[in-house]
């Protein structure tokens, strides 16, 4: 029987140098990453959690309802477990004090990837996200998307 939301893996330990492809969706998919102070609020919570856990953030893109990640550990005991935890955590925990509402579903997606997956390719397809819905038409043109390792136009290779 499923139990209604992604599971971790349970041969996984989810502690080490490992990338991981994350999903967090608004609490009840409302529209909340449309404002740059809402989005502002939120990545600054995701870099204090990245810094306190050892993590990057390679790539990162706010839609409306929700956020993509893409982190990797920078330490062998960085643990990912740990990380989501506390950068959802304390982004909700800003949020609400900003904001006044809550922000998070409960549950997460994560998926670890393989070791011949491509960062880069990855790292692009997250940041193609605006492009594939239909908010903009060029990648260039959406405001909530980033890096913290790379510049966009390294990780778009010319595909902007």
């Amino acid at each position: 029987m499923s139990p209604g939301h992604a599971e971790h893996l349970k041969t996984f330990d989810y502690v080490g140098r490992h990338r991981y492809f994350l999903t967090f969706c608004t609490f009840e998919r409302r529209t909340l990453f449309v404002t740059d102070a809402a989005v502002t609020n939120v990545r600054t919570q995701f870099l204090r959690a990245a810094d306190n856990e050892r993590f990057a953030i390679i790539a990162y893109c706010f839609m409306p309802d929700h956020v993509h990640l893409l982190v990797e550990g920078q330490s062998h005991d960085s643990d990912a477990c740990r990380f989501i935890a506390r950068a959802k955590q304390l982004s909700a925990f800003h949020y609400e004090k900003a904001f006044g509402e809550l922000l998070w579903q409960r549950y997460s997606y994560e998926r670890v990837l393989r070791s011949e997956e491509a960062t880069l390719s990855v790292a692009r397809y997250i940041l193609e996200n605006p492009v594939r819905a239909g908010l903009v038409t060029r990648t260039a043109d959406y405001a909530f998307l980033g890096s913290h390792t790379y510049s966009v136009d390294h990780i778009l290779g010319g595909y902007r």
